[in-house]
């Protein structure tokens, strides 16, 4: 009997876009180094011309990583930069202040072993707050939900897939192009929805990254002009299903009217937790 010839692991590729956050950029960088599995990890950080350290931070890992900085377009311009040199099978993108799971590249290249014909593979994601404790389960357990029970029509439904625990093949860019550089909010989703158009997911169980909450995130400043712009990418992809459209309308308010009510709440636990001064 012929020997069968060993399978060779996959590479990986991340691109994280950044700008001004020293603060949290070496540990987004260590998660990704950190991996285990002994897999080819290429790493390119996209920095739009920072001036608080953050080339400093860099600086410090050498060739460990690959990076430029460079005034852009904003952040979407910044990751499709990276996802133009990227030279891996399988690609990722982490903002400058989240950060992987360990054994994350482990599960995903499991994964799409199980599943060689798929193009992506996403999983679970954690929230966490500027000193990696983990906030907001609710969160979590809502959107995991909807993962348990995916579909293409349920993503149209809700963009319940977190976009720190999303990977491509690389060879998808080919196929679909990169993201939509007219869109500043919920580009992510519209390419979620652009791939499940054409291609099932492989799906990993078990979480792969967490999403850092913070004062100073995009998402945390402005999150309903984030999902008021989901809900214009869920119209466009929605035409002839008219019903999905308005199901997501319902979800949105919702959505809405629990993240206020959680805001509501943070800002009262603060204030009832802010130390006393004696008078």
């Amino acid at each position: 009997m012929t020997p069968t010839a060993p399978v060779a692991q996959p590479t990986f590729s991340v691109v994280t876009p950044s700008y001004n956050q020293a603060a949290f950029i070496g540990r987004t960088i260590d998660s990704v180094l950190g991996q285990g599995g002994g897999f080819d990890v290429e790493h390119w950080i996209v920095d739009g011309g920072s001036a608080d350290g953050t080339l400093d931070v860099l600086g410090r890992y050498g060739d460990r990583i690959k990076w430029l900085s460079e005034p852009d377009r904003g952040q979407v311009d910044a990751i499709n930069k990276g996802f133009r040199r990227v030279t891996g099978d399988i690609v990722g993108w982490l903002n400058s202040d989240d950060v992987y799971e360990a054994g994350a590249f482990e599960k995903v290249a499991a994964a799409f072993a199980r599943r060689p014909e798929a193009k992506w593979c996403f999983g679970l994601c954690r929230v966490i707050d500027e000193g990696d404790r983990e906030v907001r389960r609710g969160v979590t357990a809502y959107k995991n939900s909807w993962i348990r029970r995916y579909s293409a029509e349920r993503l149209l439904v809700c963009d319940f897939i977190s976009q720190p625990a999303v990977f491509l093949k690389r060879e998808l860019f080919e196929e679909l192009g990169l993201l939509d550089e007219s869109l500043d909010w919920a580009f992510d989703y519209e390419y979620w929805l652009r791939i499940a158009q054409r291609h099932e997911p492989a799906i990993v169980h078990d979480t792969l990254a967490a999403f850092r909450w913070h004062p100073a995130s995009k998402t945390s400043n402005l999150f309903y002009k984030a999902e008021r712009a989901a809900l214009r990418v869920a119209r466009r992809y929605a035409r002839g299903r008219r019903r999905y459209y308005w199901l997501h309308v319902w979800f949105y308010v919702r959505i809405i009217v629990a993240y206020t009510l959680m805001g509501l709440w943070d800002r009262l636990w603060k204030r009832h937790a802010r130390p006393k001064t004696k008078a």
